[in-house]
């Protein structure tokens, strides 16, 4: 254990790790973002804290478990000639609930475009549950996919977890900021429901064996969202070159 703090390998490991779970974990945030969206404000930033704080259980468990998840890839059963193993299945789940819970959301925001529906403070208190229900759901998912990783890349369990930890903690950060810009800017919400979206086709792809590069992902994300960072400081630009409403 204290050799590794000495070991070259195991800090380029780390660090190398840290910098991919921390990637790999933007889907999750985003996902949370919009999940926590309904909730009344003073409720998000817990909601949020307890399904990050989920998610780092679950990827500690699931590391300090190794065996069992190289296991799960392991097919159970055989349909003409396609080899179905456990993670094919959560894979397939959590991409098709994915696909199911972006496109709701994205329904609901062209057709309930302009003020959401009042609730009273105690249905949508009740629903707090609910939201973190779906986060852990698909906190299973992305973690299996963040274990997977990790063991594919370093060789020693604690750098494994200071990993993850340090990539949880940076994503527990950026969630509420995330959350608040996603919520202020309409568009913005738009495109990280169609990004979820893409996630859930990726998912759904791999349990079907027929690997799509989540870098293709990343990559389309970020170009959107560079044309919709333009698109938002024109129309700030253009907002200041506006008279006054009063001198109409």
């Amino acid at each position: 254990m204290i050799d590794l703090l000495f070991d070259p390998a195991a800090w380029a490991s780390l660090l190398t790790l840290t910098v991919l779970e921390i990637i790999l974990g933007v889907d999750n945030v985003i996902f949370i973002s919009i999940a926590t969206s309904k909730l009344p404000k003073e409720q998000r930033p817990r909601a949020r804290m307890i399904g990050l704080s989920g998610a780092l259980i679950l990827r500690i468990a699931l590391l300090a478990s190794i065996a069992w998840i190289v296991s799960l890839t392991e097919p159970f059963a055989t349909f003409y000639g396609f080899d179905l193993s456990w993670r094919d299945l959560l894979l397939l789940a959590g991409g098709i609930f994915l696909i199911w819970k972006a496109s709701n959301e994205i329904f609901a925001e062209v057709e309930g475009a302009g003020a959401p529906p009042h609730e009273s403070t105690t249905a949508l208190k009740s629903a707090c549950g609910a939201v973190i229900v779906q986060i852990m759901i698909l906190d299973i998912v992305f973690s299996f996919d963040s274990v997977l990783t990790a063991v594919g890349i370093a060789d020693h369990l604690p750098v494994m977890i200071t990993a993850v930890v340090i990539a949880i903690l940076v994503m527990m950060v950026a969630a509420n900021p995330i959350g608040q810009f996603v919520e202020d800017h309409p568009s913005t919400k738009m495109l990280a429901l169609a990004f979820l979206v893409m996630v859930g086709v990726a998912l759904v792809a791999d349990g079907l064996h027929h690997h799509f590069e989540r870098s293709i992902i990343y990559a389309a994300m970020a170009f959107s969202g560079a044309v919709e960072a333009l698109n938002l400081w024109r129309s700030k630009r253009a907002s200041r070159h506006l008279p006054p409403a009063d001198s109409l």
